[in-house]
């Protein structure tokens, strides 16, 4: 196996860029969904419910801070698209703890070019930080409970992961398909790609390696 594609999201539920190397970290991948866009009240924006945030681009600057469709995400132009596009009121928050907020699940997930293949669509539907070639079918299923060694950094899977309405939207074109979610319900139990944690930091590159392991035979240190 090997490492095809990384992922970022800087803002939550905004398309993310691609990455030729980064720093997996115990919080995830380095600048991943460090802002989202939240309600008054508290209550997150995402994607599921306001599919139109999909259209706006997020990015880190060459300071680190995050951006959206290119502007800092503090400016008033940064909050003025996500409003246009959530019609409401909504705020930016900076949040780099490991949260709700920030993850909705785990900082990492995982898909696989055999998992991607039995859904038949663009893998970018399933928002994944990390892409891996070489697994057969639906071989993923199986690794529950393993940990995987990507480039210098080790992820512990949790769990395959439930799939939501997001998966029905078009990363281009933001066109909705919602026998995307069907198949993936009645062919593949609601699930697909992995919910993984960080066992030990380290630096990936697309290119790399990836082995599936045991616990047991990782280094104490892990």
């Amino acid at each position: 196996m090997r490492v095809a594609e990384l992922w970022r999201y800087p803002v939550k539920s905004l398309r993310g860029e691609s990455l030729a190397e980064t720093l997996i970290t115990a919080e995830g991948i380095e600048g991943d969904r460090l802002v989202h866009a939240r309600r008054s009240s508290g209550r997150v924006f995402t994607a599921r419910t306001h599919s139109k945030l999909l259209g706006l681009q997020g990015g880190l600057d060459a300071d680190g801070m995050p951006t959206i469709d290119g502007v800092r995400w503090d400016e008033p132009a940064a909050l003025a698209a996500v409003r246009a596009v959530t019609q409401a009121d909504a705020e930016l928050v900076y949040y780099d703890g490991t949260g709700p907020e920030r993850f909705d699940v785990l900082p990492l997930s995982v898909a696989t070019d055999g998992g991607v293949a039995a859904v038949g669509v663009d893998g970018r539907r399933f928002r994944a930080n990390v892409y891996l070639d070489g697994v057969e079918g639906l071989a993923e299923r199986k690794w529950v409970g393993l940990a995987l060694r990507l480039g210098e950094a080790v992820v512990g899977v949790r769990q395959v992961r439930g799939r939501c309405v997001m998966t029905t939207f078009d990363p281009d074109s933001l066109e909705q398909d919602i026998g995307v979610l069907q198949k993936i319900y009645f062919e593949l139990d609601g699930v697909t790609a992995l919910d993984c944690y960080v066992v030990e930091p380290g630096r990936v590159r697309v290119g790399d390696e990836a082995e599936l392991l045991d616990f047991w035979t990782l280094p104490r240190s892990a």
